[in-house]
């Protein structure tokens, strides 16, 4: 009988046990090795293998199996990322940064998934009874307050990371969404455009309202009036950026420039521009928000408003941390951190073309 040529690394879990770093390995068709590096944040591994590995640990559900540092009271630090379906260039950046500074931090992280409210709700119950302490929410679990208000109330820890609005309540790591659309916006009208299309991001996120209405107090403060037919609603997702902006490009006269809520729904801005035979940014500005690996990942490159999501998950645990140890010792910890964004400029914006006689404004 012929062995095959080549064989699959063996993965070591064990039916129905938890998953290894070979079963992360074999998931990214990499080494357990560069699984490791990965996990330690060390620098010297290629991005797209960073990535892969960072989505299999994400689907596999992995929690890095280190000693973990002991807190005051003696016990184990244990604390959760639980995601519910964002998208996967937000997912590999954030899930880089808390990697990074729980290996740094030396504590036990778990990753999981959740495919709506009712599962996230009952595996706050699960990982309180496997010893979880706290709980970190990117977007849009950051912002369900019956998900917050379940983790307080069994007696763990919430952080929310990106709810675009602080609470009183929960603690959160964030930035001004509405000042950073409104200072992209600025920026296109600057450019010369007074014709901007915007996407809304997912309806159900407090961010999407925070960038509309910079978007929409950007343009009123330049007296340019809010023309609804210009705002198309998108989920964050690139499906939905497609359908968006085929509708913003449909309007006649069409628009000069888009500026959609995230970077997916910007990449597919241009497809759909390219697609139509519009030249980016010869015909059409676009702009995006997040800065993920996907803005440079096309062409032209994306302006865009870079959010430091790798440095919002690490504050995250971070802050997390800090509260937990806060608690013990009935002290009061810092309520919120507010990360700087920036503005980044890179080939999709210029100035409009100039149109001849028979365009009509």
């Amino acid at each position: 009988m012929a062995l095959p040529a080549t064989a699959k690394p063996r993965s070591s879990r064990r039916r129905g046990g938890a998953p290894t770093i070979a079963d992360v390995a074999t998931e990214a068709q990499c080494s357990p090795m560069t699984v490791s590096r990965v996990i330690n944040g060390e620098g010297n591994v290629r991005e797209n293998t960073r990535e892969q590995v960072l989505a299999a640990i994400a689907k596999l559900n992995f929690a890095p199996n280190r000693a973990a540092r002991s807190l005051a009271g003696g016990e184990q630090l244990r604390i959760a990322l639980m995601f519910d379906n964002p998208s996967a260039s937000y997912l590999s950046e954030f899930l880089m940064g808390a990697l990074e500074e729980a290996s740094r931090a030396d504590i036990h992280l778990v990753v999981q998934n959740c495919e709506n409210v009712a599962e996230a709700k009952s595996l706050v119950h699960h990982l309180i009874d496997g010893g979880i302490k706290g709980f970190i929410l990117p977007p849009p679990l950051c912002d369900d307050q019956s998900v917050l208000d379940l983790i307080t109330d069994v007696g763990a820890v919430a952080i929310a990371v990106g709810p675009g609005k602080a609470s009183g309540s929960h603690a959160a790591v964030l930035i001004d969404d509405f000042q950073a659309a409104y200072d992209m916006t600025r920026h296109i009208i600057d450019l010369g455009h007074n014709r901007i299309g915007f996407i809304i991001g997912n309806p159900e996120q407090v961010s999407s309202g925070r960038r509309l209405n910079g978007y929409k107090a950007a343009l009123e403060a330049a007296g340019i009036p809010v023309r609804e037919e210009l705002i198309a609603q998108g989920r964050f997702t690139y499906r939905s950026g497609m359908q968006a902006s085929e509708r913003l490009i449909s309007v006649d006269p069409r628009p000069t420039a888009i500026f959609a809520s995230n970077d997916d729904m910007a990449a597919a801005t241009v497809a759909v521009a390219h697609r139509r035979r519009l030249d980016v940014p010869g015909d059409l500005t676009v702009c995006g928000f997040d800065d993920t690996t996907l803005s440079t990942a096309i062409w032209p490159e994306l302006t865009t408003i870079h959010q430091p999501i790798a440095d919002m998950s690490r504050a995250a645990v971070e802050l997390l941390v800090s509260t937990i140890r806060t608690a013990r010792n009935t002290e009061r910890s810092e309520p919120h951190r507010t990360l700087d964004y920036t503005l980044i400029r890179r080939q999709s914006d210029a100035a409009p073309r100039r149109r001849p006689s028979t365009w009509h404004a």
